[in-house]
């Protein structure tokens, strides 16, 4: 079942509130999707560690109700 745009943004909200949230739909049927994702939460972590939040912040829809996410992840400049 695909997950649109706002579900996907409210998740990564309530998980990470300063989190500045881009989406793209990469195939139109919200079930591919690319991030990007900036917060101040992600500053002195790697990469893996940042992604691990973020899919802890969709709660196991990723790979069922979300089929593919490409994430890009940072802390603010």
């Amino acid at each position: 079942m695909p997950m649109p745009a706002e579900e996907i943004t409210a998740m990564i909200k309530d998980a990470i509130p300063d989190a500045r949230i881009e989406l793209t739909d990469l195939a139109g049927d919200n079930d591919h999707w690319s991030a990007t994702i900036v917060s101040e939460a992600f500053r002195g972590k790697p990469k893996v560690r940042q992604h691990q939040m973020v899919y802890a912040a969709l709660k196991g829809k990723m790979g069922g109700d979300l089929h593919a996410l490409a994430l890009t992840t940072s802390a603010p400049d």
